[in-house]
């Protein structure tokens, strides 16, 4: 069983930066990508960015230049650094894998933008 544990969530200011991590069980590289999504009150979880086996990354439109995705293989981690946030931005952020068909999802981590 494929375990994701995120990390770093906290309470920020609007206009600041946070760095979020999630800790695989095992390599990074065994899975097809592995991003990070998030589910603000009331609304459904959505893409925020995603990073492939071949290190190509993808971000949701309100993420892009703001947000950066990034890994270590040598520590099975990815990174999710978060900067110029909003309060828009409040939610709580899941780490998730794929490998094949099947889908890993983390327990997710808070953060909180405060304006």
């Amino acid at each position: 069983q494929v375990h994701l544990v995120e990390s770093g969530g906290g309470l920020v200011l609007a206009g600041g930066s946070l760095t979020l991590s999630c800790a695989a069980s095992e390599s990074i590289f065994d899975f097809n990508y592995m991003g990070w999504y998030r589910q603000g009150t009331g609304n459904q979880r959505e893409l925020v960015a995603t990073i492939n086996i071949g290190g190509i990354t993808n971000y949701g439109e309100s993420v892009k230049g703001r947000f950066t995705i990034s890994r270590n293989g040598a520590s099975n981690t990815v990174f999710l650094r978060l900067s110029s946030l909003k309060s828009e931005d409040t939610a709580v952020y899941y780490c998730k894998a794929r490998r094949a068909r099947s889908d890993f999802w983390g327990q997710g981590t808070q953060v909180t933008v405060s304006s």
